[in-house]
C-alpha cells in the first residue's frame, strides 16, 4: 500500500514563507526569530495570552492541599473575566495563584487570627480578597491612591460577604498621618508597590510601620531591568525614564539570570526592614516573577503575635 509523506497544506505554506531554503544560509538569530517561531516556539509577541495561560497552568500544577483549600475558600474569583485555566474543575488566574501562594507565605510566620492588618497600596484588592476569606482578622485597613480605592472598594464590595467587607476601611494617602498616627497593626502588607514609589515616600511608609506595626509582609522586586526584548518598550523612552527613578532599589540587573537576582537580595533584605528593632523571620523567592523577592519582619520589641507555624 503506498503512502502520501508529502507536506500538508500548512507546511507547504510555512515552507513558502518562512521555512525556505534560504533558511539555513545564516543562524544568527534564528531561534529568537520567526523562523524558530514556526517550527519549535509559538512567537511570543502573537501568543502572549497562550504563554500567560500556560505560566498559570504550570503553576496550577505545583500547588499543593492547602493551597487548594485556600483558594477554594476564596470565592467569586472570576468577578472581572480574568485570563484563566481549568485545573481538577477549579477556575484559576495568575492573579489569586499569586494571592493564594501570598497569604501561605504569610500564615507560616505570622498568627493571622484576630490580627489587625494592614495594607499598603492594595490594588483591586486580590490579597485582601484572599486574606479575609481564610482567617478571621479582627480589621483591614487599605491604604491606596483615591482612584485605585474605588476600584478596591467596589471590587471587594462585590466578593466578600457583608460581614468580610464591614471589617475593611479605606484610607487615602492624604489622610495617612491623620488617621493611622493613633492606630496599631499586627500585620502590615506591601505587594509591589513600594518600588513604584518615589524613594522618600517608601521610606516615609517603612517608618510608619515602624512606629504602627507588630509584623511586615514584603513582596517586590530586587532591582530594575532595561531589556527592550522583554516588552518592546512601547511606551518609549518617556515612561521608563519615570519608572527607573522609583522605589529603593534602582540598580538594573538581568532579571532572568538567577545569580544576578541572588546577589541583589541581601540589598532587598536591607532596604526593606523597617528599623533597627526588626527582625527578619522568614525570606524568599517570590514566583514566577523572577526578580521577586519576599521577606516577612517582626518587631522584636512591640510584637506580641507569635508564629502560626513553622518559620522557613
Amino acid at each position: 500500500m503506498a503512502h502520501n509523506f508529502q507536506a500538508s497544506r500548512q507546511w507547504e505554506r510555512i515552507n513558502r514563507y518562512w521555512v525556505t531554503e534560504e533558511v539555513a544560509a545564516d543562524l544568527t538569530n534564528f531561534k529568537s526569530d520567526r523562523r524558530n517561531h514556526k517550527i519549535s516556539l509559538w512567537d511570543p509577541g502573537a501568543n502572549g495570552v497562550r504563554y500567560l495561560k500556560t505560566l498559570g497552568y504550570t503553576m496550577a500544577a505545583e500547588l499543593g492541599p492547602a493551597d487548594w483549600a485556600r483558594l477554594r475558600r476564596t470565592e467569586n474569583r472570576d468577578v472581572g473575566d480574568p485570563i484563566a485555566v481549568r485545573w481538577n474543575g477549579e477556575s484559576i488566574c495568575l492573579d489569586y495563584l499569586q494571592a493564594i501562594l501570598e497569604v501561605g507565605f504569610i500564615e507560616q510566620a505570622v498568627d493571622l487570627e484576630g490580627a489587625r492588618v494592614l495594607e499598603i497600596g492594595a490594588g483591586y484588592g486580590r490579597t485582601c480578597h484572599t486574606l479575609l476569606s481564610n482567617h478571621d482578622v479582627a480589621s483591614y485597613c487599605i491604604v491606596d491612591l483615591k482612584t485605585t480605592i474605588q476600584l478596591s472598594q467596589k471590587y471587594l464590595r462585590h466578593v466578600l460577604d457583608e460581614a468580610r467587607f464591614a471589617k475593611i476601611d479605606f484610607v487615602t494617602v492624604d489622610e495617612v498621618e491623620s488617621v493611622l498616627d493613633s492606630r496599631r497593626f499586627d500585620l502590615c502588607v506591601n505587594i509591589d508597590s513600594f518600588a513604584e514609589m518615589a524613594p522618600d515616600t517608601a521610606r516615609g511608609y517603612l517608618s510608619l510601620i515602624d512606629r504602627l506595626c507588630g509584623s511586615f509582609y514584603v513582596k517586590n522586586p530586587v532591582g530594575k531591568y532595561w531589556d527592550r526584548s522583554l516588552d518592546g518598550h512601547l511606551e518609549g523612552d518617556e515612561a521608563l525614564e519615570p519608572a527607573m527613578e522609583t522605589g529603593l532599589l534602582r540598580q538594573v540587573l538581568d532579571i532572568h539570570d538567577s545569580e544576578a537576582v541572588r546577589a541583589a537580595v541581601p540589598a532587598f533584605l536591607a532596604a526593606y526592614r523597617p528599623g533597627g528593632d526588626w527582625n527578619r523571620v522568614a525570606d524568599g523567592w517570590a514566583a514566577p516573577w523572577s526578580f521577586y523577592w519576599q521577606a516577612v519582619y517582626r518587631n522584636a520589641a512591640r510584637s506580641e503575635r507569635g508564629p502560626a507555624g513553622g518559620v522557613r
